[in-house]
């Protein structure tokens, strides 16, 4: 398995420093904190969004089954079924 070790992270900065100079190397490591801090803070703010709607799915889901528990109970009235699409449709004079 090939690792990077201290030889191999010491070239690298050597090449670095060659193609941006030693002034923008402070610019640059900047950046990339910058960007690192950024990423995991994008990923704290995804992480609680998961959360949260996990969270508002698991009060509907609560919810729509105390409303399934109330429907059962008042369900036990018997119900005439009404046909409001032939009423509206006959003519009166038949």
């Amino acid at each position: 398995m090939m690792g990077i070790g201290f030889p191999e992270l010491m070239i690298i900065l050597v090449i670095i420093m060659i193609i941006f100079g030693a002034g923008k190397l402070p610019e640059i490591g900047s950046a990339f904190g910058n960007s690192i801090r950024n990423f995991k803070s994008s990923m704290k703010e995804a992480e609680e969004e998961t959360e949260q709607l996990s969270e508002t799915t698991d009060a509907a889901s609560d919810t729509t089954e105390a409303e399934k528990e109330v429907t059962e109970e008042d369900s036990e009235e018997p119900q005439t079924a009404e046909n409001p699409v032939a009423s509206t449709t006959e003519s009166k004079d038949k």
